[in-house]
């Protein structure tokens, strides 16, 4: 072994606290950035198997805004156009009675004309089997894929009773679903086949069709026949378009994990470069001694950058395992966000991909790279004669700290001016707020020395001499630790920010909560995404429900979907009533009445998020596919709203039926009538459902699934998603937090070792090892207190950015920055309470040090 990379081993295997420490912070920043990108990936990974399995290989679809397709388009295009790769597709999701939560995809599909498309299905027909016949032949029967069933422990004759929207139905199990031609099991898993008259029947479409799968040639000119042909509000695109879709309605989410686990890493950095540049200090003599003896600066930094890759490759093969158990973890939260706000996911296993692993690998290396230049250079760059001197070592050090205040200082407007640039990308909203986070943290050092330099009289008045001392001595190594410092800084100040962001966003959603639950009680039918209602509720519940007694008035909600220029539009059809309209609370109207033409004419009010991805501002005209072609509708207003990040439009009920001719309801509000009990109300209305459905000779009838709530309860549901959705967040704030206590940790550790004959002067001194202890301590709290203090405008700033435009440039909403002076000092709290706890130990080992021990020269 060559003598240079001896005496690193050496100096490692001496120094175990610090080595462990390293590769321990390396690891964690690793972790949570592995983890993040492995539940996302995992998700679209999920999303991309289930559009697999349902469209087989098909490669465009026929498909409608409103989500059905009559049957005659099926038959016209097999009959006039002549196209015979065409099969008829009904899906939906329902969920297990049995199973509370467990989802499956029900696909109905016509056995005839699935040869082309879905060849998993040819399985059945091959295995001597007579699954496809019993489908088609016997009625309420369905076939589960084989992973599924094991899983659920059911097989070949038992039962399933789902459940869809309100509506329970039997289905016996008549066959099992195998992988079969590049179809893995996963990609089957929770998939539920049936005939396309049971799948009609069950989700109430008949006569209807989802889509048409098709299998067109490499030939243009069937894609532009096929556009000809179809009547309007149907849409030709390819399958995987919907991949895409669906990795952009959670793009936002996504991206906003991902900028959170690079937090870590960020302060996982500073914790690497704490190390190492103490890890040159502590060797100044020996590389004096090696460069006097001939040792080249190159060998000299190659020995140090060398050290720092195994360190950086140790905690990155740690941080890759520890990741993968993370992700485990956080695959929950994820799935539960996306499933309350975007499109069901049964998500239940890892997706793990050779990119997702070069991704973590390079960038906890590279980390590790960025870390080590400054020491390398300054290791190899110092005469010889000069690096055998502390104080000329510390000189040295001040003179980098002032050119890094430096590079802050340019920082600064560079993130400014990123965040103020006219543009919706997250990446340049969140490389804006690295730069301001990380210019922040470069001036930690400088205002550190200024804020000790202002405290030092105020600890002598106090605390006496320890006072006096405990300043002295941070600032004394203030090139260590004022690294640990803003490594502290910056994590405290991102749980500041993070935490007034979602306290201005949480107080925002309760008063616009209080005003828009006008009504008393509201009905909905059961569904597997929370902000999304695609059951119906039959006619005589919504009769039985208005005209109950003690209801005074009932709104009928229809939601739906329809095409425009732009793309989709999400629709809600509603009856307001005064009081509904008078919750609606407006960006801008412009001095005139929203609601003046709400009702008699074609005009519509977008919700802020629309209006901000689409820039409609009041009096746009808004095109919208009806079954009569495009109409124009004017936008009358755009009010504020925080159910839906890609934004809808209010229609006027009325104006929708005389569109549409549809009186389908989805949910209802109930407004009692004054002085009726709210929750005596529901119970009666439940007994008269109860009551209606045993009159109809049903056990299970809609009627009876119908959920009511209170305001009060849907307002408690509603904040206990929205807290839901956070939960990740305060996850990943506490790991980020964990990276910054072994930061400054690691920065004692190192201190202790360094400081070990100053220690011993003091207690041949007279100083007791209590004396020493608190002195020790003491300079832990200080060093929070710094770091709290200085975190509190950085939060601030943060939150700022993050509010007003990162927020904006995600989902559209807007809202005040509430600042909780209570989160302010919480942060302050947690600084001292994090460096008190991590200067425990090394504070424990210094005050045991024997004076001779520490005094005896090598």
């Amino acid at each position: 072994m060559p003598v240079l990379t001896l005496a690193s081993v050496r100096y490692l295997r001496q120094h175990p606290w610090q080595f462990g420490l390293s590769v321990l912070g390396v690891a964690l920043g690793v972790a949570v950035v592995l983890a993040i990108d492995l539940t996302n990936a995992s998700a679209l990974k999920s999303f991309a198997r289930s559009i697999e399995t349902v469209s087989g290989r098909a490669t465009h679809q026929i498909r409608s805004a409103a989500g059905e397709i009559p049957e005659s388009v099926y038959v016209r295009l097999r009959r006039e156009l002549g196209f015979r790769q065409a099969a008829p597709a009904v899906e939906g999701h329902v969920s297990l009675a049995e199973h509370p939560g467990q989802a499956l995809q029900l696909l109905g599909v016509d056995p005839f004309a699935e040869a082309p498309f879905r060849p998993y299905l040819r399985q059945l027909t091959l295995d001597g089997t007579d699954s496809l016949n019993q489908l088609l032949t016997a009625s309420d029967t369905a076939i589960l894929a084989a992973i599924t069933a094991r899983n659920l422990g059911v097989g070949i004759g038992d039962v399933l009773t789902v459940r869809i929207g309100t509506q329970t139905h039997p289905l016996r199990i008549v066959g099992l679903l195998a992988p079969s031609e590049g179809f893995r099991e996963q990609a089957l898993r929770n998939l539920l086949l049936t005939d396309i008259g049971t799948a009609q029947r069950l989700l109430g479409l008949a006569g209807k069709l989802s889509r048409v799968d098709l299998r067109l040639p490499e030939n243009p000119e069937w894609e532009a026949r096929l556009r000809d042909f179809l009547p309007d509000g149907l849409r030709l695109e390819p399958v995987a378009a919907q991949v895409h879709t669906g990795a952009k309605l959670t793009r936002a989410f996504r991206i906003n994990l991902t900028a959170l686990s690079l937090l870590a890493l960020l302060v996982g950095t500073f914790l690497i470069y704490n190390m190492l540049s103490f890890a040159v200090v502590q060797r100044y003599p020996l590389i004096g001694r090696l460069r006097a003896l001939g040792v080249t600066r190159r060998e000299v930094m190659r020995m140090v950058v060398w050290e720092a890759l195994g360190i950086g490759l140790l905690g990155t093969m740690l941080g890759l395992v520890c990741g993968g158990l993370l992700a485990q973890h956080l695959l929950a939260f994820v799935t539960q966000t996306i499933n309350d706000f975007y499109f069901t996911l049964a998500l239940q296993d890892l997706h793990l991909d050779t990119w997702t692993l070069a991704k973590g690998i390079g960038l906890g290396l590279g980390a590790t790279l960025l870390a080590v230049l400054a020491p390398a250079l300054e290791a190899s760059g110092i005469p010889p004669l000069t690096v055998l001197r502390r104080s000329s070592t510390e000189t040295s050090h001040r003179r980098l700290l002032r050119w890094s205040g430096g590079l802050g200082v340019l920082l600064l407007p560079c993130g400014v001016a990123l965040l103020q640039l006219p543009t919706e990308s997250l990446l340049v909203s969140y490389a804006g707020l690295f730069a301001l986070l990380i210019g922040f943290a470069l001036l930690t050092p400088g205002v550190t020395g200024l804020l000790l330099r202002m405290l030092r009289p105020l600890a002598s008045r106090l605390f006496g001499t320890l006072g006096t001392m405990a300043v002295r001595g941070v600032q004394a190594e203030l090139s260590r630790t004022s690294v640990a410092i803003a490594a502290l800084m910056v994590a405290v100040s991102a749980a500041i920010a993070l935490g007034i962001m979602v306290g201005s966003f949480r107080g925002t959603v309760v008063q616009w909560l209080e005003s828009q639950l006008w009504a008393d009680v509201y009905v909905s039918p059961p569904s597997l995404v929370s902000n999304r209602h695609t059951s119906f509720m039959d006619q005589e519940t919504v009769d039985l429900l208005a005209t109950a007694p003690g209801v005074r008035y009932a709104t009928r909600y229809r939601h739906f979907r329809a095409e425009t220029p732009e793309g989709p539009l999400a629709i809600l059809a509603l009856n307001l009533p005064p009081a509904g309209l008078a919750s609606a609370r407006f960006k801008d109207d412009g001095g005139t009445d929203p609601w003046q033409d709400f009702g008699t004419k074609p005009v519509v009010v977008a919700s802020e998020s629309l209006a901000y991805r689409r820039n409609l501002q009041p009096g746009a005209a808004l095109e919208i596919q009806t079954p009569q072609g495009f109409q124009r509708f004017r936008v009358s207003g755009v009010f504020h709203d925080y159910a839906s990040e890609q934004g809808f439009v209010l229609m006027s009920r009325a104006v929708f039926q005389q569109f549409w001719n549809d009186d389908r309801v989805n949910t209802m509000a109930l407004q009692l009538a004054p002085g009726v009990d709210v929750e005596q109300a529901i119970r009666q209305l439940q007994q008269r459902l109860r009551e209606a459905g045993r009159s109809s000779g049903l056990d299970h009838s809609a009627r009876s699934d119908v959920i009511l709530r209170s305001n009060r309860a849907l307002r408690e549901k509603s904040l206990e998603i929205f807290d839901r959705t956070f939960a990740i967040t305060k996850v990943l704030q506490v790991l980020v937090a964990g990276v910054a206590f072994i930061g400054v940790l690691s920065a004692l550790m190192a201190l202790q070792l360094e400081r070990q004959r100053e220690l011993g002067v003091l207690r041949a001194t007279g100083m007791t090892p209590g004396q020493l202890w608190r002195l020790v301590t003491s300079q832990c709290g200080l060093m929070g207190l710094v770091a709290g203090v200085l975190a509190v405008p950085v939060g601030i700033l943060l939150a700022v950015g993050l509010i007003h435009v990162v927020n904006q440039r995600s989902f559209g909403w807007t809202f005040p920055t509430i600042i909780e002076p209570a989160a302010l000092l919480e942060g302050i709290a947690l600084a001292v309470l994090a460096a008190v706890l991590a200067g425990l130990y090394p504070a424990w080992r210094m005050a045991r040090t024997a004076p001779a021990l520490a005094l005896r020269e090598e």
